[in-house]
């Protein structure tokens, strides 16, 4: 007989003791996010740096800073490599170092080279269905960022395209901005 794992309640999960490893809650259990490699690092570095200032006196930009959201029903805690909340979502009275408690406007995921396009895709739809506005999932390999929107198909941006969003008014970046920033030939 199998053993069946205990499920982790939402407090169970946001009381567990901070280590070396980033866990996020899915269906119940604390899964580890995957560890960033070199890429994935310039990258995070490089889009902090584009929204940094444009982001100031709007809003806070956070890097792997937890969410409590749901997900099929059920309590979900991704850890975003960056997201960003605007001071109108971001209560004035969040003061402690706690998960941010609803859904932020822009979430971006970067992926790493053992993930897929498609399973990030299909996070993206879950952070949709979860109330959070847009969602850029970040693509080395092919040097493209996919924004996913509630209302509409996802669109492909590369090279010189504007990620311009009316969500995110008076951003004006680039793919092409974000990857030589980072770094990445």
């Amino acid at each position: 007989m199998v053993p069946v794992k205990p499920q982790l309640t939402l407090q169970e999960f946001l009381a567990l003791p901070e280590g070396d490893i980033t866990y996020e809650l899915v269906d119940g259990e604390a899964k580890p996010k995957m560890s960033p490699k070199r890429f994935h690092s310039r990258l995070t570095l490089a889009l902090s740096q584009l929204l940094a200032p444009w982001s100031q006196n709007r809003g806070e930009v956070g890097i792997e800073w937890a969410v409590t959201l749901k997900r099929k029903n059920r309590d979900w805690v991704p850890v975003p490599d960056l997201l960003y909340v605007s001071y109108s979502r971001l209560p004035s009275n969040v003061i402690e170092d706690e998960a941010y408690p609803i859904p932020p406007e822009l979430v971006i995921e970067i992926i790493s080279p053992d993930q897929s396009f498609g399973a990030m895709s299909a996070k993206a739809t879950d952070y949709l269905d979860a109330g959070v506005m847009r969602v850029w999932v970040v693509d080395a390999r092919s040097k493209t960022v996919t924004i996913f929107y509630p209302d509409t198909r996802p669109q492909t941006k590369s090279g010189a395209d504007s990620l311009e969003d009316s969500l995110l008014e008076g951003l004006q970046i680039t793919p092409q901005q974000i990857f030589q920033q980072a770094g990445i030939p």
